[in-house]
């Protein structure tokens, strides 16, 4: 993607089912959970770039001993900087007494040498980069079974409603985040639950020792799940430890946001991406399981798993900008998704060009476009052999049916990313001058003047970079078009489930749609939503529509694409300019099991999302720049 957007967060959670001297044994060092965690965050890399945390918890412990540890940070490299502060203490043990490693007992007593392990990466979309705002959060009590350990990957859209929530039992949440507050309602039914139990164990007249004991063995974390995620508006993945060595991951109704589980006798496993599993694990994508919308994995002391219905599911539509651009490619079916997404713009690129297959180029924005550059490829490459067949047979020469056997797709690395280079100055007239080098153009292989270059982006969101440098840097090459292709369809509306697309302004669709507005006399349209979106401002626990999505109606998509294609040309460029966005029928087709297309379409899985929506229209007209969640 050409413009950078930050995005949702990712966990990875590990249950070591096996005592620790199990995993010397076998494998060669007690250290297996720590090195597994390790593998399965730094694969899933893409997903944390502000910060990172690990927290860890013994099973068994005596009184008096820690048996949670926690570490987090925000370094530039904070995957990196927390294992290195953990293993460095190691190390240096190995280093003096390589035999102490091998001492289960000495080894149990250290930090972070846990069977029950949560990594969190975070990719902030609100809030500053500081260490408060990293996972795992932790919810601290001198009971062993009321201590919470929470990461997750989500947003809510009704945290006003749930922190009042809070306030109205009695609780003063120390801020009003939806972080702080899912902690905190999740933490009261972990309350509830343990107080429940104590109840009704001490009319059986035992002792509050022997009550302790018996609530780790009796505690219902299905019971506790179930009423915490009652009023939840939003799309989670969050996964929890308590104190004594239950665990939990939940998945949202709509499965909006990615989970999948492994299990065998060694371990049990969850992340949010399935590639991440396989290589950390070295096991077959087929034995790797979606966590189903509104279902929560259980894991108990003991080292039970169960798969329970947490919450009714609702319409199944999780989210597709993910599989277009920020799951990892690795993942066989997402792989697959991204070439067809390529192949399927074949008939808009090819007339866009005039199927002029001589004098065009065909080329990606690095480095995410290139699977479906792959597509791409295949699908013009099937249109030209039909023609060729045709050609062949009226062939008169043997060196016009050379000519036409030879023909080829003109594939070229026409854009190169400078991963180097960053924006420092925050003044426009310095920054723009830095920000138009990000991509640099390979010179020398384009007939001037005369071809078409033919370039896939995996998204356009804000159309920065591609007029401030990627087509700046293709017209020096003095093209005679230059076609700018997304896989993705235009985004339209904002995200408020864990991607940093929050402000309606932001969306280049959006500010064509006003320019059409404008010059079609349509203005008028503006009021009569903003009126709209300010009558349902305040309706609560009520469905609510999408308001917004009168303002592109009077326009198709070509339209909006023309006007886009206008508004990235800047007056120095010599070159043609078009833009073809992906279909909303053909992302559909590409990836029919993630209907989750709100960006695109409006079409939000819960009712928060609509008001979200909303929201950020009434501010975007009134001037407030801020996100609307």
């Amino acid at each position: 993607m050409s413009d950078q957007i930050k995005h949702e967060c990712g966990i990875a959670f590990i249950r070591l089912k096996k005592n620790l001297d199990f995993y010397l044994d076998k494998y060669g060092t007690a250290l297996y959970g720590l090195n597994k965690l390790y593998l399965l965050m730094e694969k899933q890399h893409n997903r944390g770039q502000d910060g990172a945390g690990l927290a860890t918890i013994k099973l068994d412990m005596p009184p008096g001993s820690r048996y949670i540890s926690r570490k987090r940070s925000v370094n530039n490299q904070p995957i990196l900087d927390i294992f290195e502060y953990i293993f460095n203490k190691f190390q240096e043990v190995e280093e003096k007494n390589p035999e102490k490693l091998k001492d289960v007992k000495w080894l149990k007593q250290q930090s972070f040498t846990g069977e029950v392990l949560l990594g969190h990466l975070r990719y902030g979309t609100h809030g500053k980069n500081q260490i408060e705002n990293c996972h795992p959060f932790l919810r601290q009590n001198n009971w062993m079974t009321r201590n919470l350990v929470l990461a997750g990957n989500f947003n809510m859209t009704n945290v006003d409603e749930l922190f009042g929530q809070l306030v109205e039992i009695g609780q003063h949440p120390k801020e009003q985040s939806d972080t702080v507050t899912v902690l905190e309602k999740i933490g009261h039914f972990l309350d509830v639950e343990n107080q429940r139990l104590f109840d009704k164990f001490k009319t059986e007249n035992y002792s509050n020792k022997k009550i302790t004991e018996l609530i780790s063995t009796h505690l219902s974390v299905e019971n506790i799940i179930k009423r915490s995620l009652s009023d939840f508006d939003g799309g989670y993945l969050m996964a929890g430890l308590i104190g004594h060595g239950d665990a939990f991951v939940v998945r949202d109704p709509a499965g909006i946001r990615p989970g999948y589980f492994y299990e065998d006798d060694e371990v049990v496993v969850a992340a949010s991406e399935r590639p991440a599993i396989q290589t950390a694990f070295k096991v077959h994508h087929s034995k790797i399981e979606e966590i189903p919308p509104a279902h929560v994995l259980i894991v108990k002391k003991d080292g039970r798993t169960s798969l329970v219905k947490a919450c009714e599911p609702t319409e199944k539509k999780p989210c597709s900008f993910e599989r277009i651009y920020f799951s990892r490619g690795s993942d066989k079916e997402i792989y697959k998704e991204r070439k067809m997404l390529g192949e399927l713009l074949t008939d808009q690129i090819l007339k866009a060009v005039d199927y002029d297959f001589d004098n065009t180029i065909f080329s990606f924005v690095p480095n995410t476009a290139e699977t479906a550059f792959y597509g791409m490829l295949k699908g013009v490459e099937t249109e030209l052999n039909k023609r060729k067949y045709d050609k062949v047979k009226s062939a008169a020469t043997k060196e016009e049916l050379i000519y036409i056997l030879n023909q080829r797709p003109r594939v070229e690395k026409l854009i190169i990313k400078d991963a180097k280079l960053r924006t420092f100055i925050s003044q426009d007239s310095g920054r723009d001058e830095l920000v138009s080098h990000v991509y640099d153009v390979t010179y020398g292989i384009v007939n001037e003047n005369v071809d078409k270059l033919v370039v896939i982006d995996d998204s356009i969101v804000r159309g920065t970079t591609l007029q401030k440098s990627i087509i700046k840097n293709l017209d020096r090459l003095n093209p005679k078009e230059i076609i700018i292709v997304s896989s993705a369809p235009q985004i339209r509306y904002p995200d408020c489930y864990g991607i940093d697309m929050s402000k309606m302004n932001d969306f280049i669709a959006f500010r064509a749609a006003l320019e059409l507005l404008k010059e079609s006399n349509k203005e008028s349209i503006l009021d009569d939503i903003l009126k709209a979106c300010k009558r349902d401002a305040n309706i609560k626990n009520t469905y609510v529509e999408n308001h917004v999505k009168a303002l592109y109606k009077p326009f198709t998509v070509d339209e909006i694409n023309a006007k886009i294609a206008e508004m990235v040309r800047t007056p120095e460029i010599k070159a043609e300019i078009k833009i073809i966005y992906q279909t909303i029928e053909h992302l559909h087709e590409a990836c029919p099991g993630h209907k989750g297309d709100w960006y695109f379409t409006g079409n939000y899985p819960t009712s928060g999302g609509n008001k979200v929506a909303n929201r950020a229209y009434i501010n975007f007209m009134e001037g407030i720049d801020e996100r609307a969640y």
